[in-house]
């Protein structure tokens, strides 16, 4: 078997599952209703935000999960996941008895992040494709969602956030790291990020600045039912 093949295989038989069909059906039913992001989207320009040996240097990994209380045995997803800086650093902190789901919405950066996963036989990990408005992850499955620099990248935050909830377990938290710029300039200004969770009922659980991450930490806890999709109220440019 090649690589490829190989890294197929371990997508097709890893122990997170696709959602049910109901579910991306709901989905689609509702995208049109989602209010628009009032705000520049950044473009994707690489799958590596920097260099693997820097970020190590400044303990950015390690210190973003402890912040963020990864611990063995979670089940957590990688959101963006690039190139696998952070995946393959969570599947050594959850161990052998958490899992890693990671993700990315271009093909070419999935196959060869499933690829290194594959090379270096993290046997808890999944590798998987979602979409620019749905991340397509198994309901009631998460501990943490990670979303370390590319929350500016996400052209429909409203519809995403949304479909991102019933992924996470009780008491599950989304966990976000970026800069403290405008969207445009490969940011989110804080205001901002914390108005776009809001308007899809999560809560903040806390921000906190976070200079060897090139920026700052948040976590986020969804709280109370789910808004209508109508009734999600957009936030004008922080």
């Amino acid at each position: 078997m090649n690589r490829f093949s190989a890294a197929v295989a371990l997508m097709l038989l890893s122990g997170c599952q696709v959602p049910a069909e109901h579910n991306a059906a709901e989905a689609r039913e509702h995208a049109s209703e989602f209010p628009k992001a009032h705000r520049p989207v950044a473009k994707i320009v690489s799958s590596r935000w920097s260099d693997e040996e820097s970020r190590d240097r400044l303990k950015e990994a390690e210190e973003v999960m402890d912040r963020a209380g990864v611990a063995p045995g979670m089940t957590v997803a990688d959101i963006g996941a690039g190139e696998g800086y952070y995946t393959v650093r969570l599947a050594a902190r959850v161990g052998m008895k958490g899992r890693v789901l990671a993700e990315d919405i271009v093909p070419e950066v999935r196959n060869a992040l499933a690829e290194r996963v594959n090379r270096e036989r993290l046997d808890n990990v999944s590798v998987r494709l979602g979409e620019a408005a749905d991340p397509k992850l198994p309901p009631n499955s998460f501990d943490r969602v990670f979303m370390i620099h590319m929350y500016h990248e996400i052209e429909e935050p409203y519809e995403f956030l949304w479909n991102l909830r019933p992924s996470l377990k009780a008491g599950g938290q989304v966990i976000v790291v970026d800069a403290d710029r405008p969207t445009e300039a490969h940011g989110t200004p804080p205001a901002l990020l914390r108005c776009e969770f809001a308007a899809v009922g999560y809560s903040l659980v806390r921000i906190e600045p976070m200079p060897n991450a090139g920026g700052y930490f948040a976590a986020f806890e969804a709280r109370g039912p789910r808004p209508e999709p109508r009734a999600i109220k957009g936030c004008g440019s922080q």
